[in-house]
């Protein structure tokens, strides 16, 4: 996704989060009794990353619900693509359109409002409605996990995380991926290097060498590609992933935070067809328990102690015993951002511009 559209994905999403929209009365949804769903992709089905992932669900879900679910996939951001896609789905008896962007969120809206009959559901839209639903996950939780398997490969404490822009969703990954390692060495320390580019092997590569020269032990990742793994793997040091497991591309990597958009949709689609699909205000925010993102741990350096710390932690997120951002909880510059006994609201969480202490770059 472009970096103009994650510009205004780190605004609208908080804005999105902290006040509904409003929508008129719908019809009764045409997927009851009989859904058929069909996936609008935004990029391409091997990317090795976002896109790959809510394809795999895809193939997934036709298993789980003895369903063919056709899909368009390297359909950019724009209404001209977007709008004959989803229509020509419709016109061949789709009732359930499935996106992939936060540049689909406008057009969904408009097509909700044009087919009141029909369900949207959009992975990192904003809009929503009687019969739209945008979705993104609480992926803080699972770069805390990783971020914990960081803190215990890393003998020096030194850590890297390779990171696309300073954006909340972002910012949310690297201060929670710090605070997993410091669960298990309190004196680790993070180094994240900004790339500007979503996707940008070449951006990557320079970013991750640059922090294994500063004598990073473990490079960590918020982008879209498996190259800061790779990169590793050729150093000798280890990594953690994103977006997907991505061992299947490097030795290095010990952990990745990967999506599950699958159950999240099963359900989804389940419910339409049963006549029980719940609209949602301020659309789905998905934690670990609820289908967003999960971890494909652990690798061979990883001890059994470790993995237990680390399932030990995810149970406990699961249970809702452990809030990432729970108080007290200050800024590196010592601003307190979480009194004690509170946790971080979602809207803050959306608007979050600040690092933990003991995170370096990023200025």
């Amino acid at each position: 996704m472009n970096l103009l559209n994650h510009v205004l994905r780190g605004a609208a999403l908080s804005i999105a989060l902290t006040s509904a929209f409003s929508q008129p009365a719908s019809a009764e949804l045409q997927a009851t009794g009989d859904p058929k769903p069909a996936v609008i992709l935004y990029g391409p089905t091997n990317d090795g990353g976002w896109s790959q992932s809510i394809d795999e669900a895809r193939q997934k879900l036709e298993t789980a619900l003895d369903l063919r679910i056709p899909q368009a996939a390297e359909i950019p951001e724009s209404a001209t693509a977007i709008r004959p896609a989803a229509e020509l789905f419709i016109d061949r008896g789709a009732n359930i359109i499935i996106g992939s962007a936060f540049g689909y969120s406008d057009t969904f809206k408009e097509l909700a409002e044009q087919y009141p009959e029909i369900l949207f559901i959009n992975p990192a839209g904003i809009t929503n409605g009687d019969n739209l639903k945008s979705v993104y996950g609480r992926t803080y939780e699972s770069q805390y996990l990783c971020g914990m398997v960081a803190g215990g490969l890393a003998e020096t404490g030194k850590i890297g995380f390779v990171a696309a822009n300073p954006f909340p969703l972002v910012n949310w990954t690297v201060n929670a991926y710090l605070m997993g390692a410091r669960q298990v060495n309190p004196d680790a320390e993070l180094t994240v290097v900004f790339t500007g580019a979503w996707g940008d092997p070449v951006k990557e590569r320079a970013a991750t060498e640059a922090l294994i020269e500063q004598g990073v032990e473990v490079v960590g990742q918020h982008v879209d590609t498996a190259t800061p793994q790779l990169v590793a793997a050729e150093a000798g040091i280890y990594g953690t992933g994103h977006h997907r497991d991505l061992s299947e591309f490097s030795a290095a990597t010990q952990c990745s935070s990967i999506w599950t958009w699958e159950k999240f949709l099963e359900p989804e689609i389940k419910a339409a067809a049963d006549g029980t699909w719940e609209a949602a205000p301020y659309g789905a925010f998905l934690g670990i328990a609820d289908g967003g993102t999960d971890i494909a741990c652990c690798g061979d350096a990883v001890s059994d102690e470790l993995k237990a710390q680390v399932m030990e932690a995810r149970d406990a997120i699961i249970a809702g015993e452990l809030n990432i951002f729970a108080g007290p909880l200050s800024d590196r510059d010592g601003t307190e951002r979480v009194a004690e006994g509170a946790v971080m609201s979602d809207g803050d969480l959306w608007a979050m511009d600040w690092f933990v202490p003991g995170v370096t770059g990023g200025e």
